[in-house]
């Protein structure tokens, strides 16, 4: 395969991952998200995960985990193929909510506040993912990169 077609696969199949991501939260969405922060969602989410990740704070363990699963993410290898219709893109989300809750019961709800680069509605859905009640505050948000 020529480094162009895999270029092409690549970006294609992020494209797709979005979009699936995307259908797949907009169900599970609290009544206040916009369709601005629904679109916002999935790159917020890479950059929680970054900020995680590099937040020395955090126990060394936490920050592994969040390490291998950008790893995961960006592999070609998955647990169902991403050439398999809906479920090769859902199984990514699954992976990314059991990250979530491992992080959070390790790390504590107020890191994945912290670190939330979007709006409150995307913070809500984030936390529905990770397993917490959603909560809103002043500080919610603030925080973009």
């Amino acid at each position: 395969m020529e480094w162009w077609q895999t270029l092409l696969a690549v970006t294609g199949g992020v494209l797709l991952l979005w979009a699936v991501a995307l259908a797949l939260l907009w169900r599970a969405r609290p009544g206040e998200l916009t369709v601005r922060e629904a679109l916002r969602l999935l790159p917020d989410l890479v950059r929680l995960v970054r900020r995680l990740a590099r937040d020395r704070t955090l126990p060394r363990g936490v920050r592994v985990r969040l390490w291998l699963l950008l790893a995961y993410l960006l592999s070609p290898v998955d647990l169902v193929p991403d050439v398999v219709p809906v479920l090769g893109y859902a199984d990514d989300v699954v992976v990314v909510a059991l990250a979530l809750r491992a992080v959070v019961r390790a790390a504590g709800s107020a890191a994945l506040t912290r670190a939330w680069p979007g709006g409150p509605a995307g913070l809500a859905v984030v936390q529905r993912l990770a397993g917490l009640p959603a909560s809103s505050g002043p500080d919610v948000g603030s925080r973009r990169s």
